[in-house]
């Protein structure tokens, strides 16, 4: 192998690597904005029978959506009656609300009374 040979093919290898690099940081970047979009739409999961995050705030009027990723059936029911209540959420299913008035809204899975979680309603 020549000397000119061996450069070229290291330009290609380091060329490649390069590449390599770039994409990973571009899907990482990618996962961030995920991340962040997630976080805009108001989304609560229900995970190993945990509301997540346990706490939401939001502003009056936004719409809030429960999707179980848990194998067993959830439900989402309001203590204080403030929004009504879900159907028995099977896997990947989803339960949306819009905010009402500002306050505090607990609720709670009817099937797993221990599983709570809280939603802080604040002026739009």
């Amino acid at each position: 192998m020549t000397l000119t040979h061996w450069n070229k093919r290291t330009a290609l290898l380091c060329g490649i690597s390069f590449l390599n690099l770039a994409l990973f940081a571009i899907a990482g970047e990618m996962k961030d904005v995920d991340s962040a979009t997630a976080a805009t739409k108001n989304e609560i999961v229900i995970k190993d029978f945990h509301f997540s995050p346990e706490t939401l705030t939001v502003k009056s009027g936004e719409k809030i959506t429960w999707i179980n990723r848990d194998e067993e059936p959830h439900t989402v029911v309001s203590v204080e009656k403030q929004f009504k209540k879900s159907s028995a959420l099977d896997t990947d299913q989803e339960f949306t609300i819009t905010a009402g008035a500002p306050g505090t809204y607990t609720y709670f899975c009817s099937v797993h009374p221990k599983m709570t979680g809280t939603i802080v309603v604040e002026n739009p």
